[in-house]
């Protein structure tokens, strides 16, 4: 369409005695809204302008100027609230009134708000409420807007910008999965609006010694529904070892054939204890058996401990390993199978797969995690704020909620990326400092 120049002048008072840098700033800020709307509604009026010329030297006599709107377009912008009064001219041959910046400027029809508005709020809603994101805001940026428009247009972005993409291309080796409680606002047993229900992550590693990255969460789903979800996601024969804790339906929907589970061991711990509450022990005839548990060697192992082994102590990593056995069959030697049958099958199916780190070594030369802390620290970073911002959530709200901190929370330099995908910044306008000049007066 063309170029338009807006000219500027700005006065700064600045007294004889000097002033503080901070005031400077301070005041300088304020202004600041004002620059932008001076800015904003001359190219608005230079677009008017030219777009009414040209529709009448396209057809003349056919548009005639007919003043403007008796209502202000009003736009929610970073800087607060704009409102123009749009210039309008009458079609002789429609009989009807025509916008001329409609043609050159694209505004959404019945939305204040634009999208760029809603980003500081949206961030904020990872970390508060929606109602407390929405006081934060407007008194940072002075942006006005009621809690439900954020959550509105919270809603809209992580259904637009937070899908999960397709990561059949990355060759991931390890899958880690685990899950813990949340609070929905659904109708429990008891009649009233709090369901406890599971919510469940998975997390992919390239490997050895490679991080763990977030692949798929999931509400009140069945590790079943899980497993086909992720069989489409990745590419699931490259699969190589499945870290859990040992929660029923995991090995039996996510174990594939060829692949090697390894137990959590602090879960292993932590579990034994209300196994044996099940079969009627309680915390002071657990002792013996804790202890027998807790004398294992494989047991009290450390991710630092074994990196500290090198291939030279192979018979020690040996005897470890034997060690373990060993103690496992003392253990179930205690464990009568008529007293304790949950125990001993608990037990039992532990002490199967707990060593699959000696055997990974053993084969490989290099050590695979012995614990599911690395869900476990992700888990942490979010639970907390589930219940700061919400306690309780319908399932879609706490979904959208989840997709949004995966960005910002797991990956916090990719977030103004994504705003700028999802605000469709294409470089078709540019706006440029031709020159800037002082002068006393």
């Amino acid at each position: 369409m063309g170029k338009v120049r807006v000219n500027l002048t700005v006065d700064v008072s600045i007294p004889q005695k000097g002033v503080s840098v901070n005031i400077l700033v301070y005041e300088i800020g304020k202004i600041m809204p004002r620059i932008f709307f001076a800015l904003l509604e001359s190219v608005f009026s230079a677009v008017e302008e030219r777009t009414t010329r040209e529709l009448r030297a396209t057809s003349p006599g056919r548009y005639v100027k007919n003043g403007h709107q008796n209502s202000s377009r009003q736009l929610r912008t970073p800087f607060g609230l704009f409102r123009y009064r749009l210039a309008q001219v009458w079609d002789k041959l429609e009989s009807k009134n025509l916008i001329p910046l409609y043609r050159k400027i694209f505004i959404p029809s019945h939305r204040q708000y634009i999208a760029q508005t809603t980003e500081p709020g949206v961030g904020l809603a990872i970390h508060l409420s929606y109602r407390r994101s929405t006081m934060e805001t407007e008194r940072i940026k002075e942006v006005s807007m009621s809690y439900s428009t954020l959550w509105r247009h919270f809603q809209m972005f992580a259904k637009e910008m937070c899908s999960w993409p397709n990561l059949k291309k990355i060759p991931y080796r390890f899958l880690m999965v685990d899950g813990t409680k949340v609070c929905l606002q659904e109708k429990n047993k008891q009649g009233t609006l709090s369901k406890q229900v599971q919510m469940r992550w998975a997390l992919a590693s390239l490997g050895e010694n490679k991080p763990f990255d977030l692949i798929g969460f999931w509400i009140d789903e069945s590790w079943n529904h899980i497993a086909q979800k992720l069989k489409q996601r990745l590419n699931y024969s490259l699969m190589e070892v499945l870290f859990s804790d040992g929660e029923q339906g995991i090995e039996e929907n996510l174990l594939e054939e060829g692949m090697r589970h390894q137990p959590c061991i602090l879960h292993g711990k932590r579990d034994f204890a209300y196994i044996l509450y099940q079969d009627g022990i309680k915390k002071p005839g657990q002792v013996l058996f804790q202890e027998s548990l807790n004398s294992i060697p494989a047991m009290g192992l450390t991710m630092a401990k074994l990196e500290k082994l090198k291939p030279e102590d192979y018979p020690r990593v040996k005897e470890l390993a034997e060690k373990t056995k060993q103690g496992f069959r003392e253990l179930l030697n205690l464990l009568d199978k008529e007293r304790y049958p949950s125990a001993r099958t608990y037990i039992e199916n532990f002490s199967l797969q707990v060593s699959t780190f000696f055997d990974w070594w053993f084969t490989t030369g290099k050590w695979i995690p012995l614990t599911t802390n690395a869900i476990e620290s992700k888990f942490s970073q979010v639970t907390n704020r589930i219940k700061a911002v919400g306690r309780r959530w319908s399932k879609q709200g706490l979904l959208n909620w989840l997709k949004v901190s995966m960005n910002k929370i797991f990956h916090p330099e990719m977030w103004f990326d994504l705003w700028e995908k999802y605000l469709e910044l294409t470089p078709t306008v540019e706006v440029n400092l031709v020159n800037v000049s002082y002068r006393w007066v």
